[in-house]
C-alpha cells in the first residue's frame, strides 16, 4: 500500500509539474524538509536548505515570464521536453525506497513524464487559444489559474494523494473529452 500511495504521490506532482515545472519541486523539498514527505535516498538533495531557496528563485523567475505575453507561448515550447523530464525526476523522487531502480525510472518516465508533458502540452494549447482569443488579458488569466493549479496539486499529492489521482483521472477525461470533440468537428 505504501508504494501505491508514493505512486500517487509521483502522478500528483508530475501532472502539477505540467502547469508549472518548478512549484511542485519547491513543494516537495519544503515537505520533505518538515518531515512531510519522504524523497529516496539519492533525490534527498531536494529537501535541503540551498535546493528550496535556488527552487523558490527559480519558481519566482518562471511564474513572472508566464505573465509577460508573447514570451510565455515561447516558453511552452521549451517547457514541454522540461515538464516531461521533471515529471520524471519528481516520481522517481518519491516512488524510490526499495523499489528496483530500473522499475522506479520506468515508471517514473512513464507515469511521470507523461502525465507532465501531456498536461503542458494541454496548457499551452490553451496559452495559445487564450493569446489568440483575448490577447493578455487572458493570457495572465491562463497564467494565474495554471499557478493556482499547480500549487494546490502539489500541496494536495502530499497531503492527499489518492484524492489527485481522482482529480489527475477527471482532468484526462477532460482533455480527451475536448480532443474528441474536436475531432468531430474537423
Amino acid at each position: 500500500m505504501d508504494v501505491l500511495l508514493h505512486i500517487a504521490i509521483g502522478i500528483g506532482l508530475s501532472t502539477a509539474a505540467g502547469f508549472r515545472i518548478l512549484v511542485p519541486f519547491l513543494v516537495a523539498g519544503m515537505a520533505s524538509q518538515q518531515g512531510y514527505l519522504t524523497l529516496s535516498p539519492n533525490m534527498a538533495w531536494m529537501g535541503t536548505t540551498p535546493a528550496i531557496l535556488a527552487f523558490a528563485a527559480a519558481t519566482a523567475l518562471e511564474v513572472l515570464i508566464y505573465f509577460v505575453p508573447v514570451v510565455d507561448n515561447l516558453m511552452d515550447a521549451v517547457e514541454l521536453p522540461a515538464a516531461a523530464i521533471a515529471g520524471t525526476v519528481l516520481t522517481a523522487a518519491v516512488t524510490g525506497g526499495d523499489m528496483n531502480p530500473f522499475l522506479q525510472w520506468s515508471l517514473a518516465l512513464i507515469a511521470g513524464g507523461g502525465i507532465a508533458s501531456g498536461t503542458q502540452a494541454f496548457t499551452g494549447l490553451a496559452r495559445l487559444a487564450s493569446t489568440a482569443a483575448g490577447g493578455p488579458v487572458g493570457n495572465i488569466a491562463v497564467s494565474t489559474t495554471e499557478l493556482a493549479s499547480a500549487t494546490i496539486l502539489s500541496v494536495l499529492a502530499i497531503a492527499v494523494p489518492i484524492l489527485v489521482l481522482i482529480v489527475v483521472g477527471v482532468l484526462l477525461y477532460l482533455m480527451l473529452r475536448r480532443r474528441g470533440r474536436k475531432r468531430q468537428v474537423s
